[in-house]
């Protein structure tokens, strides 16, 4: 079967950018693509940190992201998309500090397990985790406790 003809320069695009072949890559391959696109300028926040929390599989990493203003503010927990497979803090850096600037609440994105390493129901526990621990410590976040968002992206969205 061949390709679609417009897709043909989707994927030389991509390519271009280090993207791996899909015919012919892992998913340990497109997780490194995925963190190989740069932002220039990221979006300016008041902190960013980096943080390791205990999770249901093991050491749980969390980036925390507080914007600008008084605290609290309302609380976001997000999860990469990335099809349960790929996806990392990394990849959706920019996309949670426009989330914390533009709507000026504290943004805690997980980096939950990914598949096929982890089996599912991994990466739910993980975020069903990092939700409560969130929740549990948004004072210490600088957020409040009694607004919260729970958000993703693709596969985060689940």
């Amino acid at each position: 079967m061949s390709l679609d003809p417009e897709v043909v320069p989707i994927l030389e695009f991509m390519q271009s950018l280090g993207m791996p072949d899909p015919a012919t890559a892992t998913p340990a391959d497109f997780r490194g693509g995925m963190v190989a696109l740069p932002v220039e300028n990221p979006t300016p926040v008041a902190a960013v940190e980096d943080q390791t929390i205990a999770g249901p599989g093991g050491a749980l990493g969390l980036r925390i992201y507080r914007p600008e203003g008084n605290a609290p503010a309302p609380l976001l927990v997000f999860y990469h998309g990335g099809g349960w497979v790929i996806g990392d803090l990394d990849s959706h850096d920019e996309l949670c500090r426009q989330l914390c600037a533009g709507a000026g609440c504290v943004v805690v994105s997980v980096d939950y397990r990914l598949a096929p390493e982890a089996k599912f129901p991994a990466a739910p526990e993980d975020c069903y985790a990092a939700t409560l621990w969130a929740v549990d410590h948004a004072a210490a976040i600088g957020a409040d406790s009694g607004r919260v968002c729970v958000a993703g992206d693709r596969a985060g969205g689940n």
